[in-house]
C-alpha cells in the first residue's frame, strides 16, 4: 500500500503514475486503454490526469462501469468523466461508452460489448472499493456476481442489480478487469481503510469482491486519509 498525507498529494501521484503507464504504452503500441472508476472519490485523481501531457488522440478511455441513466444525468459516471478527466487536451481521447438509449442494461449489451472487446486488454486500469467491499458494480448480493466474478465468464460486460445499488448498472467482467498490464485501487478515508482489510482476510470473495482483484493480480493501493 502507498500511503499519503491527504487527498491532494495521492490524486496528484497517482495521476503522475497512470499517465506514465499510458505513456509506455503509447511508445510501443501507439495507442493505450485507460479504464476508471466513476463516483465521487476519483474526481480529484481524473482532474490530476487530465492536465498531463500525453498523446491523448490515441487514449482510449473506459469506464469501470456504468448506471444505467443518460449521460446528463447527476448520477451518471459519464457525466462526471467529462467533468473531469476528459476536459481540455485530454477531451480528444477516445470515449468508450457503457450506456445507450436502451430501456435496461440487458437490451443494450450487445451495442456496447463489442467496442468493449475491441478495446482490451486494458493498460492502466483503476478501480475504487465501495465500504461494502464492492468494486465496479460487482456488488455482493448482486444478482449476476457469480458469473461476473468466474474466471472464466466469456461475457465482458453484464448487467447488475444489487440491494447496495440504487438503479441498474452495466460492468465489466472479472476476465475484463484482469486484463490490465497495470492495477491501482483507489481508496480514500478510515471507513475504506477498515473495509480494506477486512476485505484482505480470507473468506469468499462473493462477500467482498474486491478480492477477486487482491487474489487475481498484483494492484497497487493507493491510500490517503
Amino acid at each position: 500500500m502507498v500511503d499519503y498525507p491527504d487527498r491532494g498529494t495521492q490524486a496528484e501521484a497517482l495521476a503522475g503514475t497512470v499517465a506514465g503507464e499510458l505513456a509506455a504504452a503509447l511508445t510501443v503500441k501507439g495507442s493505450a486503454i485507460l479504464c476508471v472508476p466513476g463516483g465521487t472519490t476519483p474526481a480529484a485523481f481524473l482532474k490530476a490526469l487530465s492536465a498531463k501531457p500525453l498523446d491523448w488522440a490515441n487514449v482510449s478511455v473506459l469506464l469501470n462501469d456504468e448506471r444505467w441513466v443518460p449521460p446528463d444525468h447527476e448520477r451518471s459516471n459519464e457525466r462526471l468523466l467529462r467533468q473531469t478527466l476528459l476536459t481540455g487536451a485530454a477531451e480528444a481521447a477516445k470515449y468508450i461508452p457503457l450506456y445507450t438509449d436502451a430501456p435496461s442494461p440487458e437490451a443494450g449489451l450487445a451495442m456496447l460489448e463489442p467496442a468493449v472487446r475491441d478495446a482490451l486488454p486494458i493498460d492502466s486500469l483503476v478501480l475504487g472499493m465501495g465500504a461494502d467491499m464492492h468494486t465496479a458494480s460487482l456488488f455482493p448480493g448482486a444478482d449476476k456476481l457469480e458469473q461476473a466474478l468466474d474466471p472464466h465468464c466469456t461475457a465482458l460486460l453484464l448487467p447488475m442489480r444489487a440491494p447496495g445499488a440504487a438503479e441498474p448498472r452495466i460492468t465489466l467482467t472479472l476476465p475484463a478487469l484482469l486484463s490490465a498490464a497495470h492495477t491501482h485501487i483507489l481508496i480514500a478515508g478510515a471507513d475504506k481503510n477498515a473495509a480494506l482489510s477486512e476485505a484482505e482476510k480470507d473468506g469468499p470473495v462473493a462477500d467482498a469482491p474486491i478480492r477477486a482483484i487482491l487474489r487475481g493480480t498484483a494492484p497497487t493501493i493507493h491510500y490517503a486519509p
